[in-house]
């Protein structure tokens, strides 16, 4: 019997390009199983944090499990502290 599958989109907005893969899992898969599959990290200049990972913008843990349709997002580190920036606005 064939195991049932997910489509899911693993994307990873960089500065200067965007990446975006669609992977086929099977049903129970984790976000970083996913992110493995996908290749993503071997294309990356930096290794995929743990830390930086959502869902549709919603912050998750790397052994999340995926639904089908899933937008796995792998985020990028802030250049500039968000209250910093703000002050730097108000000046």
């Amino acid at each position: 019997m064939a195991e049932h599958t997910i489509t899911v989109m693993v994307v990873h907005a960089g500065a200067d390009q965007q990446i975006l893969h669609h992977v086929e899992l099977v049903a129970g898969s984790t976000v970083m199983q996913a992110i493995e599959a996908s290749g993503i990290a071997d294309v990356l200049p930096d290794r995929v944090d743990p830390h930086r990972l959502g869902i549709f913008a919603r912050k998750v843990s790397p052994d999340q499990p995926v639904h089908d349709g899933d937008r796995i997002e792998i985020y990028r580190p802030l250049l500039l502290d968000p209250m910093e920036a703000r002050r730097r606005r108000a000046r």
